[in-house]
This record gives structure tokens, C-alpha cells and sequence, in this order.
């Protein structure tokens, strides 16, 4: 059977209660081999320290080693906290740059998709002040694309990809902004043409969200990472997944943090969980 490894994240979070009532939901598909990874007695629920930052690192080096050795399919990741782990040496900005890293893949992106919306980023953990000297033709070109053959290998055909603008009004022709006209039109003109998707925009920001989740677009390709990730947190929650994209296996992971106030009262939602395993399984 196709092993699937689940990495604790940090055990003081809500990783190891939401992957367990996961693994007993009855929800996940059979014909699969489960092999959750990390130290689950490294950490005290919403008490996170070093010990248990460390034990997060630990299992995501497992998993890649696993990865790389042919003995898993794919990888779900428990949730982490960055700053803990950063101060242990971690030098990443998040688990989708720590992946992208350890396969040596350069063109990669991070994607979140829910029930009602599915959303692929242009930038991801950049500060917003940054965004517009980042933002390139050919940065957009390589997310769209990679967004379009996520939504090909689930059997969408043709997708219908919204392409957000940045500014208020998509730039309102220029009143507003230029990137619109000068970055992102140029953008969506080479998606076209590359025939693996139908791409258009730029889009208003604060209407093609609501667009897409009543069925107009098959996702949107956000130019930031709030831009993105709001919307559909609001919409999506408890059951949208984070895919990083252009790995040479599928990594998938809950949309949510570790929630360290809430781990140990049995409140934690597994719902993310279930819908991440569930996806990387449907990937693999």
C-alpha cells in the first residue's frame, strides 16, 4: 500500500490531537499505509519550547529522507510554529520554502484549496511592502502554470483561472496604480498563450473571490498572500488544505496554525486534517 507520512508539527500544538482524531475518523480512504513521524511525548500541550520546535524539525527531515529514499508517496505536514523553529536553525520562511529547499526545486508555489474556493499565490511570506518590486511577469506566469496543472490533475480539463489585480479597482486604468497594465496584463496574455488554461483578468480584488466561489472561476491566482488567504479562511476554514506546488511528491497540509491556546482541551478541529490527508492521498 502507498505509505503517506504525517509529520507532527509541534507537539505542543494541536498536531497530534487532530492527526489522531483523523486516523480514527473513519473518513480517510483505504488502501493506504498511515505512518505519522515525530515525538509526540517532546512537547506539553500549548506550552512550546525548544524541545518541542525541535522535535517538529526533527520529523520534517524524516520525511524528506523518506521522501528521497522511494519509501513514502507522499507528505502531510502538522502544523509548526515558525518563529520557535527559526530560532533552532530553521532558515526558512515556512514549511513550503523548507520542501521547495530539500528537493532543489526553484519553480514551486503554495496553493490552498477548499470547498468553496481554490487559490494559488503569486508571493507567499513577503512583507506587503515588498510585494510590487516582486511582482513579474514571468513570476506570475510560472504560479498561474503551475496552479492550472493542479487543477488538470484533478480532472478539470480546461480551468478557468481568475487572475487578481493588486490594486484597489484592479488599478482603475492607472488611477490607482500601474502594475495592472504594466505586470499583470502582460502575465495573463503569456498564460493564454500557452494553451493550459483559460486565464483572465486582472480582476477587481474585492469581487473575484465571491466570483469564483459561486462557480464563475475554477481558482484565482492572488497576487499576495492576505489577498489570498483571507477570503478563503472566511469561506473555507475547517475544511481548506495548503499544497505546495512543483514538488516531485505531493505535500499537503491543514490550513491552520497550532493553535497552542487551544491543544490539550479537546476543542481542536481535525476537519483540515482529514480534508489534507485526504488530498495528498488523492494526489499520490
Amino acid at each position: 500500500m502507498p505509505r503517506i507520512l504525517i509529520t507532527l508539527g509541534d507537539p505542543a500544538g494541536i498536531g497530534p490531537e487532530v492527526i489522531t482524531q483523523a486516523l480514527t475518523s473513519n473518513l480517510l480512504p483505504s488502501g493506504f499505509e498511515f505512518v505519522v513521524l515525530g515525538d509526540h511525548h517532546a512537547g506539553t500541550p500549548g506550552k512550546p519550547d525548544r524541545r518541542s520546535a525541535t522535535a517538529a524539525m526533527v520529523a520534517l527531515d524524516q520525511a524528506v529522507t523518506e521522501l528521497k529514499h522511494g519509501q513514502a508517496a507522499a507528505v502531510v505536514t502538522g502544523p509548526v510554529c515558525k518563529e520557535n523553529l527559526q530560532a533552532c536553525g530553521f532558515n526558512f520562511p515556512g514549511q513550503t520554502e523548507y520542501f521547495a529547499h530539500a528537493f532543489g526545486v526553484d519553480d514551486f508555489g503554495m496553493l490552498l484549496t477548499g470547498t468553496n474556493l481554490t487559490v494559488g499565490l503569486a508571493t507567499i511570506h513577503e512583507p506587503l511592502a515588498k510585494i510590487p518590486q516582486l511582482l513579474s511577469p514571468a513570476r506570475i506566469v510560472r504560479i498561474g502554470l503551475l496552479t492550472a496543472r493542479f487543477l488538470r490533475r484533478r480532472g478539470l480539463t480546461n480551468p478557468r483561472i481568475a487572475v487578481a489585480g493588486l490594486n484597489p479597482h484592479a488599478g482603475e486604468n492607472g488611477a490607482f496604480g500601474d502594475e495592472e497594465t504594466r505586470v499583470i496584463a502582460p502575465a495573463i496574455r503569456a498564460l493564454n498563450a500557452s494553451g493550459e488554461a483559460s486565464f483572465s483578468g486582472p480582476a477587481v480584488p474585492d469581487a473575484v473571490f465571491r466570483e469564483a466561489a459561486h462557480g464563475q472561476f475554477d481558482a484565482v491566482l492572488a497576487m499576495y498572500h492576505d489577498q489570498g488567504l483571507i477570503p478563503l479562511k472566511l469561506l473555507d476554514f475547517n475544511n481548506a488544505v495548503n499544497v505546495t506546488l512543483g514538488l516531485p511528491w505531493p505535500r499537503t497540509s491543514p490550513d491552520h496554525g497550532t493553535a497552542f491556546a487551544l491543544a490539550g482541551t479537546g476543542r481542536a478541529n481535525p476537519a483540515s486534517m482529514i480534508a489534507a490527508i485526504r488530498l495528498a492521498c488523492e494526489l499520490a
